[in-house]
């Protein structure tokens, strides 16, 4: 369904072309979070090498950039207000903060998984269509449980032809159950135990399971510096971390190094997410078509599991992109795939 462009959209716009930072109702302080993620781990990095103080300090705000190793507590934090913008994936964008009625910008897309989610089942020349009959562990609701079932459409299953057992992020990595579905770290662990082959994995689905930093919107349309500062921020790290020389591989190692990780481990889950280093790439997928039809997807799974609280239908809650697209009600929109930020940056005019 299409729709005029959101008032948010052209609201920024005009602020860009105004060169305004502030409104009548700014702040000037502002609390984020970011979680345990490799496609997120930048953040640490830019709050430590205080990249994210200096785009702070050039539009008048101050940033605080507070850890929270659990994703889901994390995004819970952000829903139930206490922090401003914070990390999380397009699957808990909807059904946390927008399912509750929580206005939310995806003001900058980070990555989408190709490998870092995937199904694990025991034994050898095993194929997804093996799932059948099978006891899945894993956790519920979560992207790796929309991989699951996005796995078993493509080749004719269903949900009902499994068991699905609900098991804590922190249990999954010591499961002894013959299939798992899992995220990274967690599922290179178990992988690493040679009894498993990877029978689907995010690599099938591009697109559809999305890494990306949500602001509040009515805390971003009153304070546009805020989205300024976080995506100048955001895409001067990427600048590094891409750059070709000894300064590149530096960066990979010490963001790495600051995250207690191994700097190969590092780059194999790096490898296996289709990051987007370049505002440019993050705006030409924020505008492809193809965002809406997978969020529709996504809806459709998180409707099904009862995870869009009161709604009544899938369309019910409100998912608007750019070129004013609307998935769901455009009567109630509290997701937004608005790349306005991530277009003045890819102009060079942050």
């Amino acid at each position: 369904m299409r729709s005029p462009r959101s008032s948010l959209a052209a609201a920024l716009l005009l602020l860009t072309a105004l060169g305004c930072s502030t409104s009548a109702q700014a702040r000037d302080s502002f609390r984020v979070c970011w979680s345990n993620y490799a496609g997120w781990l930048p953040w640490g990095y830019a709050a430590q090498q205080r990249i994210v103080d200096k785009w702070a300090k050039k539009y008048g705000i101050s940033i605080d950039v507070v850890r929270v190793d659990d994703t889901l507590d994390a995004v819970k934090q952000y829903t139930a207000g206490q922090f401003d913008g914070c990390t999380m994936n397009n699957l808990d964008a909807l059904t946390h903060p927008a399912a509750a009625g929580i206005d939310t910008t995806a003001l900058i897309l980070g990555d989408f998984s190709a490998g870092n989610d995937g199904i694990l089942l025991r034994g050898k020349n095993v194929r997804v269509q093996d799932l059948k009959g099978q006891d899945v562990h894993l956790v519920k609701n979560s992207v790796a449980h929309y991989l699951l079932v996005r796995g078993l459409e493509s080749v004719q299953l269903s949900e009902e032809d499994v068991t699905v057992t609900p098991v804590s992020a922190a249990d999954l990595a010591a499961s002894n159950s013959a299939a798992v579905a899992t995220w990274n770290p967690t599922l290179s662990q178990l992988q690493a135990k040679g009894d498993s082959t990877q029978v689907f994995s995010s690599h099938r689905i591009p697109g559809e399971i999305i890494h990306m930093f949500a602001v509040n919107t009515d805390t971003l349309r009153e304070n546009p510096a805020l989205g300024r500062a976080l995506t100048g921020a955001w895409f001067d790290i990427m600048k590094r971390m891409n750059a070709p020389d000894d300064k590149g591989a530096a960066t990979l190692a010490a963001i790495a190094k600051g995250a207690g990780m191994a700097l190969q481990d590092y780059q194999d889950q790096l490898g296996k997410a289709r990051s987007f280093y370049s505002a440019r790439g993050a705006v030409a997928f924020a505008e492809n078509p193809a965002l809406p039809a997978a969020m529709e997807k996504v809806a459709a799974f998180a409707f099904g599991h009862g995870m869009l609280g009161k709604a009544t239908s899938a369309q019910s809650v409100g998912i608007s992109f750019a070129n004013g697209v609307v998935v769901g009600s455009p009567a109630n929109i509290k997701l937004r795939f608005d790349p306005a930020f991530m277009r003045v940056a890819a102009d060079g005019k942050l």
